[in-house]
């Protein structure tokens, strides 16, 4: 009947406190787990692998509800698969962070008063390493706050010795198959970090700006261009208009006048201009913009450079040394003295994009930077999802990865920082390039006048090669042929364009085909319980560590789970962590009251005709709820499986089968034994099923039911295959009896403890062998001679006769009801007026009638339930 059982190694116990401390178990079951080696990965193991590579977190971050969101349902996973007795390695490690890194250091030298240049280039980073040992990695120590069942023996960091071998290995190879290459290029550049930063990095957001027309040009040949950024007008090479366009059509091939400068420029035809927009004219700044860049290719126009690294003006004139916004309040004043000005606009809100580490404006810039060929990997990446060697869960996401992957970009990789994994190439005196692999000698030295370049790769380079360069790549180690390619990656479809498509990228190609991962499964973003994004700016963050203390983490695990909808944003808010503590707590009671109770592991299950029926219903009731998780699991419906745990275990098993169960308890006898032992077997496999989500309470409740060493390396539950169709059909019937009954006693206002006398007819049902149970749970006392029915409820073939005399005052009662009664027949003919008002439904908003309506149908149910509580009070 059952594969569950697990026999206790030694004797289990019945002491548990009355109340449950998360603060005062949970560090001392993890480290606990991480000493006795649970989390610990056996590359030799026979056992099949599951793999999970840490989506690494920066060295600079601390822990946020995205991480502990993404990390409590790895760590299911993970938890999991171990107890399915798969060799289960989760593995934990972080990122260099190049750009945050830097200025964290380079703010701690300011506050010294110093520089990096003060310092130079070897020192500097020096001290970064300084750093990251003394305030990196504070996010590990939150990880283990959390429950994360990492091995933290494989903890990786994307600037170790291996990893780095790894990436210059990579960019060795990708050099010599003519994939990277050297290029001036319109990039994102930050004047603050003064380095090109990835889009990822770039924020953007509506800001207030301007929008100035400007007319170029003299005389019949003038044209009229409107920009947000005037001071880009210096680098102007071209004006450019639709080829099509008649207005324009006999300045096409022409020279016009520059304003504010002593140049000439031509008037191009490119079909990317739109004619129905603005004057249907662009200025054309190809160093400073990426459309213009493009156009200005396409036509062999000039690329001049306006600005330097901080954004200051370096055209020669009175603009020369201003910082671009001064230079653009002075630019648009001296147009306006020449009366070149057609037309202002302030504010002009438009969407700007912000570097994402400062918040400084983002300028684009023409630069000379390294990029990666992406076509042909691109082609790999997008091929590996559509032939079907990597899903996408849940799959109508994939229409946004091939989005991305069939018209990407080449990907610029190169950083103008100190802290990173140096560009490895050498520059000779003869304008010689080479690059060199890990292990290779430079080609000469600085006195022979070679020089390293001193760009730093982009920090998702590294972060591409994370799910194999962790496990050893480019060596063929244990690691990698045990355990790749890894099974899941789970991580935001916020950043699906950037590490995810990458990762494919690198992996394929490193691995010659083999994927990185067989399962994208993708997460939605944590947001306030106003489905609002959480930032420092609204006032709404919330750190989960103060939720941890106050509530304990299986509590936060919990609530993260239950709101994990594949690909959907998770709203959560406090009182969602507060319900999750009391189901913990509820946990605790309710095996604390079964301890006391005679609950058991001990022993084989008694035979199913041994069984009461409410026995079989519960062991039914379980086998079905272990399949329906694992089919949750296999689909990563985390919200479905952790509701459908969280209602087996509060509603079947405690506020019912526990309470069904008391009367059998009372009584004693082999019933009791035998409701003891089917009431073990309910909850070991109950805690199991939860442990992945909820580590912490669960580890403690099992080992003290069952005396087993750890939950943590227990079986995982199958579903036996019992069945019993009638049990879960006679617990339903029971289940209506006892529900409609007490519907009818809050109607009446009896309290819930009161007792009240009853008549019970069960004569052709299924529920005689309840009665006890019926009469404790409802609180009906057996009829005296007296006996009287004043109210009788028929329900489900069974009948329930009352009697409340004395229980209740009647008078009072039904003057309480007609009251009601008479409010919800007012409430329903205003709303009948209103809704019979043509006038008012012509001019209502659609949201302001269905609200009447919706008032409408609440009345009329309330009438409804007003009348039958009024007929079956017992008449005065």
């Amino acid at each position: 009947m059952t594969e569950n059982s697990q026999q206790p190694q030694s004797a289990p116990t019945s002491e548990l406190p009355t109340q449950y401390a998360p603060a005062e178990v949970e560090g001392k079951l993890y480290e606990r787990w991480v000493e006795r080696g649970y989390f610990a990965a056996d590359a030799k193991s026979d056992k099949p692998a599951y793999t999970i590579v840490i989506p690494p977190p920066n060295v600079t971050g601390s822990l946020h509800l995205g991480h502990a969101f993404q990390h409590t349902l790895m760590d299911a996973l993970t938890r999991r698969r171990r107890m399915q007795g798969y060799e289960a390695l989760w593995l934990p490690g972080m990122d260099h962070a190049g750009i945050a890194t830097q200025n964290k250091v380079e703010q701690q030298l300011a506050e010294e008063g110093k520089s990096r240049q003060d310092l130079g280039r070897e020192e500097f980073v020096e001290r970064v390493w300084q750093w990251k040992e003394e305030y990196g990695g504070k996010i590990l120590g939150q990880m283990r706050r959390l429950g994360d069942g990492v091995d933290w023996d494989r903890e990786r960091f994307t600037m170790d010795e291996g990893l780095s071998k790894a990436v210059q290995t990579i960019f060795k190879k990708l050099f010599d198959d003519e994939l990277i290459y050297r290029a001036e290029r319109i990039i994102n550049w930050c004047p603050r970090c003064l380095t090109a930063i990835s889009d990822i990095e770039v924020e953007y957001q509506e800001d207030d700006g301007e929008l100035v027309s400007i007319k170029y040009g003299e005389g019949d040949e003038t044209l009229v261009v409107a920009t947000t950024r005037a001071e880009t007008m210096l680098g102007d090479t071209a004006v450019a208009v639709h080829p099509d366009d008649e207005r324009y059509k006999h300045l096409v091939g022409r020279r016009i006048k520059l304003p504010l400068t002593d140049r000439t420029i031509p008037v191009v035809a490119d079909t990317h201009v739109d004619p129905e927009f603005g004057t249907g004219a662009v200025k054309v700044t190809p160093a400073h913009d990426p459309n213009d860049f493009a156009i200005g290719q396409r036509h062999g126009l000039e690329s001049i450079t306006v600005m330097d690294e901080r954004a200051v003006i370096t055209t020669h004139g009175p603009f020369q040394g201003l910082d671009r916004f001064e230079a653009r309040s002075a630019i648009v004043a001296a147009l306006r003295s020449q009366g070149r000005i057609v037309a202002e606009k302030r504010p002009y809100v438009h969407s700007v994009g912000h570097c994402s580490r400062c918040r400084t404006t983002v300028e684009p810039r023409l630069s000379m930077q390294w990029w990666v060929k992406v076509g042909p990997l691109a082609q790999a990446a997008g091929d590996a999802v559509r032939d079907g060697r990597v899903a996408i869960h849940p799959a109508d996401m994939s229409k946004r990865y091939f989005d991305w992957v069939d018209n990407m970009h080449d990907w610029c990789i190169s950083r103008q920082l100190w802290w990173g994994h140096r560009i490895p190439v050498w520059y000779g005196p003869a304008g010689e390039v080479v690059c060199l692999g890990p292990d290779e000698e430079p080609p000469g030295t600085e006195a022979e006048g070679w020089k390293q370049d001193t760009d730093v790769l982009d920090t998702w380079f590294s972060s591409g090669l994370w799910p194999f360069s962790t496990l050893g790549w480019p060596e063929r180690t244990v690691d990698l042929e045990k355990f790749y390619s890894t099974d899941v990656l789970l991580t935001g479809h916020d950043i699906i364009f950037f590490w995810v498509a990458r990762m494919m990228m690198f992996g394929l190609y490193a691995m010659d085909g083999e994927v990185p991962f067989k399962t994208i499964a993708l997460t939605g973003l944590v947001r306030d319980e106003r489905g609002k994004k959480m930032s420092k700016s609204f006032g709404n963050v919330v750190d989960p560590l103060d939720w941890m203390d106050a509530y304990g983490s299986d509590a936060v695990r919990f609530t993260l789970a239950r709101g994990a909808n594949p690909g959907t944003d998770v709203p959560i808010g406090e009182d969602w962590v507060q319900a999750s503590r009391n189901f913990a707590n509820k946990i605790w009671n309710a095996t604390r009251f079964a301890l006391m109770n005679g609950a058991t592991v001990e022993g084989p299950l008694p035979d199913p005709e041994k069984l009461s029926a409410t026995d079989r219903w519960i062991l039914s009731r379980l086998n079905k709820t272990v399949a329906e998780v694992d089919a949750f699991y296999e689909d990563f419906q985390f919200a479905k499986l952790s509701d459908a745990l969280y209602h087996f275990a509060w509603d079947e098993v405690f506020d019912w089968y526990v309470e069904l169960s008391k009367t059998t308890f009372m009584a004693g006898g082999e019933p009791a034994e035998i409701s003891g032992r089917v009431l073990g077997e309910v909850l070991d496999v109950t805690l199991r099923l939860l442990h992945p989500v909820v580590p912490f309470v669960t580890e403690t409740l099992w080992t003290t039911l069952t005396g087993g060493e750890s939950v943590v390396v227990a079986d995982w539950p199958k579903d036996s295959g019992f069945r019993d169709a009638a049990a879960e059909r006679e617990i339903e019937t029971l289940q209506q009896v006892i529900t409609e009954v007490r519907r009818f006693r809050a109607d009446q206002g009896l309290q819930p403890g009161q007792r009240v006398p009853a008549r019970l007819t069960l004569d052709g049902t299924a529920l005689a062998p309840h009665e006890a149970a019926i009469r404790q749970l409802l609180r009906l006392q057996p009829e005296g001679e007296a006996f009287a029915a004043t109210a009788t409820l028929p329900v489900a073939g069974a009948t329930v006769a009352l009697d409340l005399s004395g229980t209740i005052d009647v008078a009072a009662e039904r003057k309480r009801l007609a009251k009601d009664l008479a409010a919800a027949e007012k409430e329903k003919a205003q709303a009948n007026a209103k809704l019979g008002n043509e006038a008012f439904l012509a001019k209502a908003p659609d949201q302001v009638v269905e609200k009447i309506r919706t008032r409408l149908a609440k009345a009329d149910e309330d009438i409804a339930r007003i009348r039958t509580q009024l007929e079956r009070l017992p008449q005065a």
